[in-house]
């Protein structure tokens, strides 16, 4: 207790550089929680795909269709236990500039596309009237609370790929069965995009924009996949089958080289913790190199004052640590409401905070190294001749 009230005591002498310190430390530490949490997020896509589930598209680009006539070949391949398909519509709402306002919106098979995603929660009566209304809509509930939608609400769209004004009703509410799953989608019927399509620019195709299979057995996929792709290899509509882990991986990888320099980022600012903390405990264990020839003068042995400089490096690095990981959370909370279409599922993850902390707790170790060697080693005589 004596050693700990010593430590206390030293850490807070000057209070003006240990709070600089400190806070210096927990600004680090708040961006390296911050550049962990994008980088998971960035990754929760493929993290939450399903095991069972497959994606077909077209071998060159998403962006050109496969044939709607291929789904009964398809869902004839032994091994597949599920089909649907959707198009990505795009569109804009409101104001393009504004982050909010994106959302990815597709258009689906009423019937068949949520017996596939079990993990979006739509209650019956809810997914009923979907079915029953052509123009209807199902969007998340986070989508659903950033513009205070609720159920019989019109909502209005500029298309792109499709243009003109759309319109579409809310009948559906969807919620994640766990809280990897995005909650920011809107799905709406394709037979209503069909049948406006036909309307507004007759001889315009529309086809699928990529299909969905469930699979029996996991490891049935790369059977599956081959038997797909081999039917479709001299069509007009080529297609390539992935899992659907796959299928988001190839997204992610786009912006590999973003992600590695986060990665990078994150570890320069772990030197940067390391070096301003160890800027601190050298300079005070410098001005007491008097002190601490005096202690061992009294009898104080080697282990007391690493005691001593550990523990005032310690306290330091675990204020800062957890200071900096108290800020992490509102600023993590703060990036995913002004960014809700990039990062539909951002949170701090339990790994990222046993990171934060590991590396509070390992700079202060290795902040106190090089000044308790010194202490320890500088003889009482030069120690009390020290001055400074």
């Amino acid at each position: 207790m004596s050693i700990l009230k010593i430590v206390l005591r030293n850490a807070f002498r000057h209070r003006l550089r240990t709070v600089l310190t400190i806070f210096g430390i927990a600004t680090a530490v708040m961006a390296f929680g911050l550049i962990r949490t994008i980088v998971t997020a960035w990754n929760a896509g493929v993290e939450a795909s399903a095991a069972n589930r497959m994606i077909t598209r077209h071998r060159v680009s998403l962006i050109f269709p496969v044939p709607l006539t291929d789904r009964e070949q398809i869902a004839a391949v032994p091994g597949v236990t599920g089909l649907s398909w959707a198009n990505w519509f795009g569109g804009v709402y409101g104001n393009s500039t504004d982050f909010k306002n994106f959302w990815p919106r597709f258009a689906v098979d009423a019937e068949t596309y949520f017996g596939l995603y079990p993990e979006f929660l739509v209650p019956p009566d809810q997914l009923a009237a979907f079915r029953k209304e052509r123009s209807a809509c199902i969007v998340g509930r986070k989508v659903a609370a950033d513009h205070g939608f609720k159920l019989g609400d019109v909502i209005t769209l500029e298309g792109d790929i499709y243009p003109g004004p759309w319109q579409f009703v809310v009948r559906g509410i969807y919620t994640g069965r766990d809280p990897s799953v995005d909650e920011t989608q809107m799905f709406f019927q394709w037979d209503y995009l069909y049948e406006q399509v036909k309307q507004r620019e007759p001889g315009r195709a529309t086809d699928a924009g990529f299909y969905v299979l469930r699979v029996d057995r996991p490891g049935d996929m790369a059977r599956v996949a081959a038997a797909v792709d081999t039917m479709f290899t001299n069509s007009r509509a080529p297609t390539k089958t992935e899992s659907e882990r796959e299928f988001q991986q190839s997204f992610v990888s786009m912006s590999s080289a973003i992600i590695t320099s986060l990665k990078v980022i994150s570890l320069v600012i772990v030197a940067i913790i390391l070096l301003v903390l160890a800027n601190t405990i050298l300079m005070a264990a410098r001005e007491r190199t008097r002190e601490y020839a005096v202690l061992k003068t009294l009898g104080f042995q080697a282990r007391h004052i690493a005691a001593f400089i550990f523990g005032e490096s310690l306290l330091i690095a675990c204020c800062g640590g957890l200071l900096g990981l108290a800020l992490t959370f509102p600023i993590v909370r703060g990036f995913g409401l002004a960014l809700p279409g990039f990062f539909p599922v951002i949170r701090v993850e339990p790994v990222t905070i046993a990171l934060a902390l590991s590396m509070a707790v390992l700079a202060g170790l290795a902040a106190a190294v090089v000044p308790t060697a010194r202490a320890i080693r500088t003889p009482i005589v030069s120690g009390l001749r020290m001055i400074g």
